[in-house]
């Protein structure tokens, strides 16, 4: 949904960058070339505008929940963004005296 409300004033920067190049390549001297470099960052700009709308699409609201998850909010995340339970269980602990196990070889 963001992608396509992203369109919009992806498609007005595009539209003033032509009109930008467009007037530019009528006028003479400084203004020509201030125009096609202005023209071009319009392009600039909304191409942006649409790669940052996809990355956000892309991540699905998971940004808020890793935020959260980083500044130690958790209590105030719905049960349904509750972070689940590790991969894997942690080993058990060694008893005193003994040597430490060797890391596990991987597979």
């Amino acid at each position: 949904m963001i992608f396509f409300l992203a369109l919009i004033p992806a498609t007005m920067l595009t539209m003033v960058g032509y009109a930008v190049i467009y007037l530019a390549n009528r006028s003479e001297g400084g203004f020509k070339s201030f125009g096609k470099y202005l023209g071009f960052w319009a392009f600039t700009l909304a191409a942006l505008l649409l790669l940052g709308a996809a990355i956000c699409a892309s991540h699905g609201g998971r940004m808020r929940h890793i935020h959260m998850m980083m500044q130690g909010h958790m209590d105030d995340m719905p049960a349904w963004q509750q972070p689940g339970p590790p991969w894997r269980e942690p080993p058990p602990p060694a008893a005193p005296g003994a040597a430490p196990a060797p890391p596990p070889a991987p597979k």
